[in-house]
């Protein structure tokens, strides 16, 4: 479903409004880039650096590890690549930072070469080109036996990677895990062809959606790929489970590397941390993946059994969690 790296383009190099509720920085025309190490400071001949509209999703982080890390609630480039093969990670990180800050000497993403959608596995495809419009959600291609493929969530849209997911093949449904991710569901089922879905909970963020999922008991929803309403985060969040293998999760759970484990953003849940509690203690036991594969925080993979032992334990964690006000701030990757 991919041939190889595309040149960026002008439109999609272009942020969009965030959307409410979501923590951004507002776009300084006088900054100046930063830069680790004392290696330039934003100048043609400084090399990679972010600027100060980072607003700490992560994303980056999760595609450059060894190259980027947080500091004082931002993204800091830690060194310039030293190989082809780190450049590469920092095209990546380039081209799905929803504020686009990461930038090459020059400052221009249109010549960095577009790796996405970007295979994880022979099944699954990260969409990449994360919008602030989704809080710079992760977004997913899933392929199916049939040849087809599912969407869950969304990238940003411009009508360079419309044309460009049009061209992989047929996709048959966009999946919303919630709310923070429709922005734009409509226009990448409309382009595509495809079926938007939705849980009933957050279907005023979707009115328009195919399909809608009801109440908290399990749906297949395609061969091999079942819903999970799992409210909390959202009311209508829902969680995707495919072929016992992928966990997409939405804003649900996600791995912590700082933890070195499953958590949940607590400090980030819009519905009610004890509802989620109670969808844990409902859903847990009945899941079964190695890939956990999540809209904000980090993926992991897993043998099936030790993924099931950590659900376990964060469902009885989560479990003891009380309402606490939302604060961005305390979430830790």
């Amino acid at each position: 479903m991919h041939d190889g790296p595309h040149p960026a383009t002008e439109a999609d190099e272009a942020p969009a409004p965030a959307p409410d509720g979501v923590r951004t920085a507002a776009p300084d025309r006088g900054d100046v880039p930063t830069v680790a190490g004392g290696r330039g400071t934003g100048t043609p001949d400084g090399g990679w650096s972010i600027d100060s509209r980072c607003v700490n999703c992560d994303v980056a982080r999760q595609l450059a590890p060894d190259l980027i890390r947080e500091a004082d609630g931002r993204s800091e480039l830690v060194r310039q690549p030293r190989d082809p093969g780190e450049t590469r990670q920092l095209h990546a990180a380039a081209l799905a930072c929803p504020t686009r800050s990461i930038r090459p000497a020059g400052g221009r993403l249109a010549a960095v070469p577009d790796p996405f959608p970007l295979a994880l596995n022979d099944s699954v495809l990260l969409c990449g080109h994360n919008s602030p419009q989704t809080a710079g959600a992760n977004s997913y291609l899933l392929r199916r036996p049939s040849g087809g493929a599912m969407m869950i969530d969304t990238p940003r849209w411009s009508g360079a990677l419309g044309a460009r997911y049009a061209a992989l093949g047929p996709v048959t449904d966009v999946l919303l895990t919630h709310r923070d991710h429709a922005k734009h569901g409509r226009r990448w089922a409309d382009h595509l062809g495809a079926r938007l879905w939705i849980h009933e909970g957050d279907l005023d963020a979707a009115p328009d959606a195919d399909r809608v999922l009801r109440g908290t008991d399990p749906v297949e929803i395609g061969e091999g790929v079942t819903a999970y309403p799992l409210p909390g985060h959202t009311r209508g969040s829902v969680l995707f489970l495919a072929d016992g293998l992928h966990c997409f999760s939405g804003d649900s759970l996600y791995w912590s590397r700082g933890a070195a484990d499953l958590a949940v953003t607590e400090s980030v849940t819009f519905h009610s941390i004890e509802e989620l509690g109670a969808s844990l203690a409902r859903t847990a036991h009945r899941l079964r993946f190695e890939w956990l594969l999540p809209g904000h925080g980090d993926r992991k993979r897993l043998p099936a059994g030790e993924m099931a032992q950590r659900l376990n334990r964060l469902t009885a964690r989560v479990g003891r969690l009380r309402p606490r006000p939302v604060d961005f701030s305390a979430v830790r990757w």
